[in-house]
């Protein structure tokens, strides 16, 4: 990582334009538009949802590959090689999102769902919210990383290092963590779910990008990729995100209104975990001499959760109408928000971080 990079000022989200500057206002926008969407005109919420594999909304899915196809095509293979220069960012990430989360997760969301807010809460119900949480903790984010990756100026080709290691760790430990945790002999994961998902947030926008960098840089120029592509590119995220989160919450818009209390308490403990996790590993990088473009990433892989796996399992193990079902999607309800804070606060103390690894 180069001294150059570490000096330069943050995106923050005025990098991403009007959108990007105002993007808590339209994710709130979105959540209103989504749940008025699905009350008004179910129709359409529901023609979108006969588009699916494997409980994957194809829709959804495209959505997200525009989100992260900006990204993707941002990445310069041939920096790809010097991941092996920084391993500690690896091994805080994966220590953190497998050794750590999962159980912290159970953990925190356990005391607050069955013991603090035992009064508000029918236990059954707390039980089935927990699982929902147990299905979050268990996913570390896969799409929507690199949006915060950009976001803190992150080295782009290590993320997607992370990220990669992280799905193929979880095509194993999902299963086992969640069963270890439901406490129950054997769940019937959608392996396919698991499987395809890579497929569609990585693989396919990975590979479009590698193609559309090379042939443009190879037929326009470095120049005019940097000065006139990625610009115009770039406001292809924000929207995408938007988009996604008006359908996401015109499918559960129903649920949510009929539980507004449960709602509320359910957000707690996921806020808790949430800032936990990210200041664990962001402060064990640093403590470590990690540089900032790979330690901001790397705790936001943890701090965030891999929702669409989350709420396809969720809907296939335990019904759309589930507990779970409503925890699952409350992890989303809080997530954008939340993690767009913790992206200011990550852009704020980037000084604080050492410009070069130990």
């Amino acid at each position: 990582m180069t001294q150059s990079m570490e000096d330069q000022s943050p995106p923050s989200t005025e990098s991403m334009g009007i959108f990007g500057r105002f993007l808590s206002l339209w994710v709130a926008l979105a959540i209103i538009a989504g749940i008025l969407l699905g009350q008004f005109a179910p129709a359409i919420p529901e023609a979108l949802a006969a588009y699916e594999y494997a409980q994957i909304s194809i829709p959804v899915a495209l959505l997200i590959w525009g989100m992260i196809f900006p990204m993707m095509v941002q990445i310069d293979f041939a920096a790809i090689v010097n991941v092996g220069k920084q391993p500690k960012g690896l091994i805080v990430t994966t220590s953190v999102n497998w050794l750590i989360k999962p159980f912290t997760m159970f953990a925190i969301s356990w005391f607050f769902l069955l013991v603090l807010f035992r009064p508000w809460i029918p236990e059954a119900l707390a039980y089935e919210y927990l699982a929902g949480a147990i299905l979050l903790g268990a996913a570390p984010c896969t799409a929507m990383v690199f949006v915060w990756s950009y976001l803190t100026r992150g080295d782009a080709a290590y993320t997607l290092v992370q990220v990669s290691l992280n799905d193929l760790i979880m095509l194993v430990a999902f299963a086992p963590i969640v069963v270890l945790l439901l406490g129950i002999s054997s769940i019937p994961v959608p392996w396919d779910t698991v499987f395809l998902s890579v497929i569609l947030y990585i693989v396919i926008p990975l590979a479009a990008g590698y193609l559309t960098r090379t042939l443009l840089i190879r037929n326009k120029g470095q120049a005019w990729f940097e000065q006139s592509f990625l610009p115009r590119i770039g406001s292809v995220t924000p929207v995408a995100l938007i988009i996604t989160l008006v359908l996401l919450f015109a499918f559960q818009g129903e649920v949510i209104l009929a539980n507004p209390l449960h709602i509320g308490l359910i957000a707690v403990p996921l806020i808790i975990q949430t800032v936990f996790i990210f200041m664990l590993a962001y402060y064990w990088a640093k403590r470590w001499g990690v540089p900032h473009s790979i330690a901001a990433p790397g705790a936001l892989i943890g701090s965030s959760n891999f929702f669409e796996l989350a709420v396809a399992a969720a809907i296939a193990l335990f019904g759309l109408q589930s507990g779970a079902a409503l925890a699952t999607v409350v992890g989303v309800l809080v997530e954008v928000p939340l993690m767009l804070a913790l992206v200011r606060y990550a852009n704020r103390t980037r000084q604080s971080f050492t410009l070069t690894s130990t």
